[in-house]
């Protein structure tokens, strides 16, 4: 890709000195290791709002679905602060193109998942999700969002980064080349990718793109899109994945000597067994793809769908 994605992010996670107590929870990763892919822009929902560093550790309490940011010492209820300034945050964030967003996990503000919300006797319940998080994901429901400690698993880092670029691809288009055949030239090139995450969406997004027509394209587009990212969220097993590079060594099986293709076999079968990364099978098929210049597997995503120098698939 030409110019990077977007993407939102806890400024904490980057080094910032935003946290309650006056410290930064800086995630190298992240910093250094994406950060030469996508551009970061930082984030800190209680600092930006107008609170203090340091300042009073704060938690969420009441009901789950609506809850009240307080702070614990003072009992001073921030709520309302921090409403007023997300509403104003995310029009901001609307104007930057974001393709994802990482936020810090167990925050009152940008946690997403198993917040402690403390009831009216002031026992937690691990059910809340932070304020920001809470608006972002409303306000924005199809852009790619992760904690960063989810991200140390491989599987999860794999999909959450395929998953910004497919968006960034998509936003692309939509800007770009927004006609019926720029939708059916976006759905060729991402077919295998989609297959591996989803078969049966992959027909339902098919015949969306079968449908669409000059005067529903907005309608089919918002569809597309929708059930797109949904699809990109189911991991892309081994099992989808190995039936994917069955299909794909289809397109030049009659080309292929018995070694090459009995190589072929042997490398799938070791990646069905887990013995070796998705890395190796994949690498093998678009060999294979440009050695026969076969135009159709040549466009596919799935072969390389976000930079080759980030290793994602050396651990999947």
């Amino acid at each position: 890709m030409k110019d990077r994605p977007n993407l939102g992010i806890s400024a904490c996670l980057l080094g910032e000195k935003v946290r309650y107590d006056g410290g930064q929870k800086l995630d190298r990763y992240l910093r250094d290791v994406l950060g030469e892919f996508v551009n970061w822009i930082p984030v800190c929902p209680e600092v930006e709002c107008g609170l203090t560093v340091p300042r009073g550790i704060m938690r969420l309490t009441a009901d789950p679905d609506s809850p009240r940011l307080v702070t614990l010492s003072s009992g001073i209820d921030q709520t309302e602060r921090m409403m007023n300034w997300t509403k104003k945050r995310l029009n901001n964030l609307e104007k930057q193109n974001l393709s994802g967003f990482v936020f810090k996990a167990r925050s009152p503000s940008c946690g997403m998942r198993q917040l402690k919300v403390y009831d009216a006797i002031g026992i937690p319940h691990k059910s809340g999700i932070g304020l920001f998080a809470r608006a972002f994901t409303e306000r924005f429901p199809l852009i790619p969002v992760e904690e960063e400690g989810r991200l140390n698993d491989p599987a999860i880092r794999e999909n959450f980064i395929a998953r910004v670029f497919v968006y960034k691809r998509w936003k692309d288009m939509e800007r770009r080349l927004f006609t019926v055949g720029g939708l059916v030239e976006f759905h060729t090139d991402h077919k295998l990718l989609i297959m591996a995450h989803h078969p049966r969406n992959l027909r339902e997004l098919g015949r969306i793109v079968a449908r669409a027509s000059d005067s529903t394209l907005r309608s089919a587009s918002d569809r597309y899109s929708e059930i797109l990212m949904a699809t990109m969220k189911y991991p892309a097993t081994v099992k989808r994945n190995a039936n994917v590079l069955q299909h794909a060594m289809g397109y030049f099986k009659r080309v292929l000597t018995p070694d090459e293709k009995q190589e072929l076999l042997d490398v799938f079968e070791s990646y069905h067994k887990e013995l070796v990364p998705l890395a190796v099978p994949v690498t093998l098929i678009r060999h294979y793809a440009w050695k026969f210049d076969e135009p159709y597997l040549k466009r596919q995503i799935h072969l390389n769908p976000h930079p080759i120098e980030l290793m994602l698939r050396n651990r999947v």
